[in-house]
């Protein structure tokens, strides 16, 4: 008797919610800062009652911990995407990594980008929890940092707080003239140092 695997079940509505709701508030915390935006924010831009958030949270903590998770797997993904472009065929992941962080969609895109470089300066003032997620984040990002440059693993600190820092000045200055001339010269400087 030959047993056949079962396809998995399709996320029922009560998952598919749950999922709109870490979505939502992963760009939202990206977007106004851990204070910048309540509950419900969140559940109104997910299209769904403020009534409903407890059956999917115990907390407001416990989803922005998911939200934090859900940033980093998605500068993961974009980073492998970057990794996979053809223009960049023959470049190092170092190479790669610096110039999709310190890119011009990057620095548009707050929602969609590094949660560490969106919110690290509140991190301090947030639960333990919540900063226990950020120091995984931070940690996380640094660990992405080292495997692309193992010939330099010992700077990763360095060149992380370097890229985090450089995006934080050129939003600061704006997706502008300034701004992308920021990236631009960091851009330069680590890829001269390091690659």
């Amino acid at each position: 008797m030959v047993i056949m695997p079962r396809s998995p079940r399709p996320p029922g509505r009560k998952e598919l919610s749950h999922e709109r709701i870490v979505e939502t508030a992963s760009r939202a915390i990206r977007r106004g800062g851990f204070d910048g935006v309540g509950v419900a924010d969140i559940m109104k831009e997910a299209g769904l009652t403020h009534g409903g958030f407890y059956a999917h949270f115990p907390s407001r903590d416990a989803l922005v911990i998911e939200a934090l998770e859900r940033a980093g797997e998605e500068l993961a993904k974009a980073s492998e995407r970057v990794a996979s472009d053809t223009r960049l065929e023959g470049k190092s992941p170092f190479y790669k990594a610096v110039v999709a962080y310190l890119s011009d969609a990057h620095l548009k895109g707050v929602e969609q980008g590094c949660a560490v470089a969106a919110l690290v300066s509140e991190m301090p003032r947030q639960s333990p929890e919540v900063r226990r997620a950020g120091s995984r984040s931070v940690l996380d990002l640094v660990a992405r940092v080292k495997q692309a440059l193992p010939r330099h693993a010992a700077a990763a600190p360095v060149i992380a707080s370097q890229l985090v820092g450089a995006l934080q000045l050129a939003r600061a200055l704006g997706p502008n003239t300034e701004g992308k001339a920021l990236l631009a010269a960091v851009r330069e400087h680590l890829l001269a140092q390091y690659d």
